[in-house]
C-alpha cells in the first residue's frame, strides 16, 4: 500500500514537471507585457486580457504562415501513408533476396543525424534550383523515412502468413493481398505513423529555416519569430501565438489517442 503510494506521487511529480511549461505558455498569453516580466513571478495572470490572440494572429501573417504549414504537413502525411506500408510490405512480407539486408541498412540510417547530411542535402537541392520551394520539405517524405518503415514493418511480421495464404488460395493477387488483407490490419501502426508525421511535418523548424527565405512562404514555426524584436520579445503575444499553434497537435493526439497507444504497444522490435 505504501509502495502504490509513494509510486502515484512519483507519477503525479512527473505529470507537474511535463505540464508546467504549457501551463505557463497559457498563462502568459493571458498576461500583460508588464506582468509577464513581474518578480515575483505569478502564475495566473492579473489582469487576464483575452486581446493578445487578435493582437497576435493580426501582428504577423498567421493565417498565411498557417496555411503554408498545413500545405506542407497534409503532402508530407499523404506521402508517408502512401509509401510506408508499400515497403514494409515488401520487406516483411515478400520472400525476396536481400530484404533483411536492406531492413539492416534503413536501422543503419537511423543512426546517422540530419546534421550531418544537412549541408550536402542543401547542396543537392540549391543546384536542382528547388531552394526556396516546399520541393526538398515535401518530396522526400514520397519516398519513406527509416523510422517509419521499420515501425510498420515490425508490425506487418506479426500478421498471421495464413490470411495471406488463404487470400492467395482464393485468387487474390499480391496487390489485393495487400489492399484488402493486410492493409486493414494496420490501423494502429498506421495512426502512430500519421502521428509521428503530422508532428514532424507541423512543427518543423529546421528544415524549413535551412530550404525557406521568402517572407511569404515562411511555415507557421519560422513566422513566430517574429515576435523577437531587436531589443525586447513580445511574450505575451508569442505565448498567445504559440498557444494556437499546438491545437492541432492535441486535437490530433485526442482523437486518436486510442490507436496511438496501441499501435505503440504492438510494434515492438522483432528479429
Amino acid at each position: 500500500m505504501r509502495f502504490r503510494f509513494l509510486q502515484s506521487i512519483f507519477i503525479l511529480a512527473l505529470c507537474a514537471v511535463f505540464i508546467m511549461p504549457f501551463t505557463v505558455m497559457l498563462t502568459t498569453s493571458f498576461k500583460t507585457l508588464n506582468d509577464a516580466f513581474s518578480i515575483p513571478v505569478r502564475i495566473f495572470p492579473r489582469p487576464v486580457v483575452f486581446d493578445n490572440y487578435p493582437a497576435a494572429i493580426s501582428k504577423i501573417s498567421f493565417f498565411q504562415y498557417m496555411g503554408n504549414t498545413a500545405f506542407i504537413t497534409f503532402m508530407c502525411l499523404l506521402g508517408q501513408l502512401l509509401v510506408t506500408p508499400l515497403v514494409a510490405y515488401s520487406l516483411a512480407k515478400i520472400a525476396w533476396r536481400g530484404a533483411n539486408v536492406i531492413s539492416g541498412l534503413l536501422m543503419m540510417t537511423m543512426m546517422i543525424p540530419y546534421t550531418v547530411t544537412m549541408i550536402p542535402l542543401y547542396k543537392i537541392w540549391h543546384s536542382l534550383h528547388l531552394t526556396n520551394t516546399y520541393a526538398p520539405l515535401i518530396v522526400p517524405a514520397f519516398f519513406g523515412t527509416s523510422f517509419y518503415i521499420i515501425i510498420m514493418r515490425q508490425f506487418m511480421k506479426g500478421i498471421p502468413q495464413s490470411l495471406l495464404e488463404a487470400a492467395k488460395i482464393d485468387g487474390a493477387t499480391e496487390l489485393q493481398r495487400y489492399c484488402y488483407v493486410a492493409l486493414p490490419l494496420c490501423k494502429p501502426a498506421l495512426t502512430t505513423i500519421a502521428i509521428y508525421s503530422f508532428l514532424n511535418a507541423w512543427s518543423d523548424y529546421l528544415a524549413p529555416l535551412l530550404y525557406i527565405s521568402k517572407k511569404e512562404r515562411l511555415t507557421l514555426s519560422l513566422g513566430l519569430q517574429q515576435f523577437l524584436n531587436e531589443y525586447t520579445v513580445d511574450w505575451n503575444l508569442l505565448m498567445a501565438a504559440a498557444v494556437i499553434f499546438i491545437i492541432p497537435i492535441l486535437l490530433m493526439f485526442i482523437f486518436f489517442q486510442r490507436n496511438f497507444v496501441e499501435g505503440i504497444a504492438t510494434t515492438g522490435i522483432k528479429a
